[in-house]
């Protein structure tokens, strides 16, 4: 059968989102400019969109746009008089064996790890806003344009792609160098990195606003990220505790909705629909992890001094190895959230601590420490505080104070799912039946 030129532009469009990461690491490498990078990898890809429908697209389409790029970068170097000493590097580094086809895998895949290892923590830089990380890490790393972050998060397209144009130009104004922090400065990076990932895998997974109750491709991406860090970090245990929790959170996606998108909490879901294979690519994470924390600090118990990653993926691990929800061990839960509020001190963690007590030990042991969580500032337009709190007071038979509560949790969120499920638990309790 005939290969058409819709045919290729959809070739064309699957390598790109395989190969742009990559493209603009060992761009940045080469050009030290992240703006100039993007817009030299956008060249490349510009030119086999004309080229590849009547040439076929090459057996290595990355080492084709990786050429083509560097090309593209001496010819821009060329232009420009007051570069004439980099454009002597770049043609000393294309070289002659790199010019011929063969060859060209070599070029591409020089110290590519590194690069994209870089790239990664150039995403992250503290001299940006987290929102400006989150945009420019999904734009570099993960490959989404400028449209599909701005729909991901539901914010204008201009924003996003203001957000990613300040950020370039903050990177090189500051002189960000292309390198890997070292020492207490790579520890502080790379929880920014694990943040902004875990910040992303989160929208996805339980989105604040809108009319999904899930954004799945977000989740996806922020897997992917994951992925990539734990093949280029692989000896930082939080790295591994990330992608075990994101990988357990992640299998239970197809058993979180119902048929019309309505949510499905944790207990009324069907375990039988929850992912076996990413619960078991997340256990394989956690022990990794588990093992490189030990190897690191020395230390035997559980949970002693795992980073806060690797306890959230210990908890979910509890919930991914019960086959009913009667059957999960909830006194461990409890125990791994207080080491998590001695690692990682919060009120939200003190919020899910309260549920796990709950569970452990009766609702009204976790009321007492939900309403100990009343007076705190950061939780006082949190929807899942009332939320909380409703469905303890429901358990309790205190139907008009729970209904009061689940009210004002459908009041603060700003998901549409999520808010007609609050109500409708408002709802039950005019009856008493326990929704």
């Amino acid at each position: 059968m005939a290969v058409t030129a819709t045919d290729i532009h959809r070739t064309v469009d699957a390598v790109w989102r395989i190969e742009a990461p990559r493209l603009i690491a060992g761009l940045m490498r080469i050009v030290r400019d992240i703006a100039l990078a993007e817009d030299l990898a956008h060249d490349a890809l510009v030119a086999a969109l004309e080229q590849w429908p009547e040439s076929g697209v090459p057996e290595n389409p990355g080492a084709w746009l990786m050429a083509t790029a560097k090309h593209r970068a001496i010819d821009h170097f060329r232009r420009n008089t007051r570069l004439a000493r980099k454009h002597e590097e770049l043609g000393r580094e294309l070289g002659a064996k790199e010019m011929a086809m063969p060859d060209l895998d070599s070029a591409l895949d020089d110290d590519i790890g590194d690069d994209l290892l870089r790239l990664v923590f150039i995403s992250c830089h503290p001299a940006l806003s987290t929102e400006a990380q989150v945009a420019l890490t999904l734009r570099l790393i993960g490959g989404l344009t400028t449209e599909e972050i701005a729909r991901a998060f539901l914010v204008p397209e201009p924003t996003i792609a203001q957000r990613i144009v300040r950020a370039k130009r903050t990177l090189a104004d500051k002189r960000v160098p292309f390198e890997v922090p070292r020492g207490s400065e790579l520890a502080a990076r790379l929880s920014s990195v694990l943040g902004v990932i875990y910040l992303i895998f989160n929208e996805g997974y339980s989105a604040t606003a809108g009319d999904d109750w899930m954004r799945p491709a977000l989740c996806e991406d922020a897997l992917r990220l994951g992925r990539i860090l734990a093949g280029l970090a692989p000896q930082e245990p939080e790295v591994h505790g990330l992608g075990a929790l994101m990988e357990i959170q992640a299998s239970r996606s197809r058993a979180r909705s119902g048929p019309s998108g309505e949510p499905i909490l944790l207990f009324d879901q069907n375990r039988a629909h929850w992912d076996q294979l990413l619960i078991q690519r997340g256990l394989s994470a956690l022990a990794i992890a588990e093992r490189l924390s030990a190897t690191n600090l020395g230390f035997e118990k559980m949970g002693t001094e795992q980073g806060p990653y690797t306890l959230q993926a210990e908890i979910a691990a509890c919930h991914a190895r019960a086959r009913t929800p009667e059957a999960t061990d909830w006194p461990r839960i409890v125990r791994l959230y207080s080491i998590l509020a001695r690692v990682a001190p919060s009120p939200v963690v003190e919020l899910n601590r309260a549920v796990a007590v709950a569970m452990a030990f009766g609702p009204a042991a976790g009321l007492e420490l939900v309403d100990s969580l009343t007076s705190e500032r950061t939780l006082q337009n949190y929807h899942l505080l009332p939320s909380v709190r409703g469905d303890l007071l429901k358990k309790l038979d205190r139907f008009d104070e729970a209904r009061t509560e689940f009210e004002r949790a459908a009041s603060l969120t700003q998901n549409a799912r999520e808010r007609a499920l609050l109500l409708g638990r408002a709802q039950s309790c005019v009856t008493g039946s326990q929704l």
